[in-house]
């Protein structure tokens, strides 16, 4: 199965599905303007990973912002994460935020509570330079 790779912009997210490496990432800002037509491909790839997923998959989200129409197709992923959980899959959930943002924290717990599914809250420090 190929690499899902997708650059993020100032309105998307970075994407980078690895099905070799069983390493997901979804990091960044999610506000596209057509939110269907960009995520999309990621829940077909999803879709397509599941139906021969690796024994084990690690997810990390790094959100710094996202919109209502994002947070619904957040929640989708999730739910495929946990579909594959209920039936034995070793699934492991990151959600990262900077200490400073209070917001993506609740995000991630309030999921976590959603899907009924432990996911690991990770503080990120911010930088102490610019350089």
């Amino acid at each position: 199965m190929e690499t899902l790779f997708l650059e993020g912009t100032t309105d998307t997210p970075y994407v980078n599905l690895d099905a070799d490496s069983g390493t997901f990432i979804i990091s960044g800002s999610s506000m596209p303007e057509d939110v269907k037509e960009f995520y999309e491909p990621i829940m077909n790839w999803f879709d397509e990973y599941f139906q021969s997923p690796n024994k084990s998959s690690l997810f990390q989200f790094g959100m710094v912002y996202f919109n209502t129409a994002s947070s619904k197709m957040l929640l989708d992923i999730l739910y495929k994460l946990k579909d594959a959980m209920d039936e034995g899959h070793d699934v492991k959930i990151i959600w990262k935020y900077y200490e400073d943002d209070e917001e993506m924290m609740e995000a991630g717990e309030d999921f976590s509570e959603i899907i009924e599914m432990p996911i690991e809250i990770e503080c990120i420090q911010n930088s102490s330079s610019n350089t």
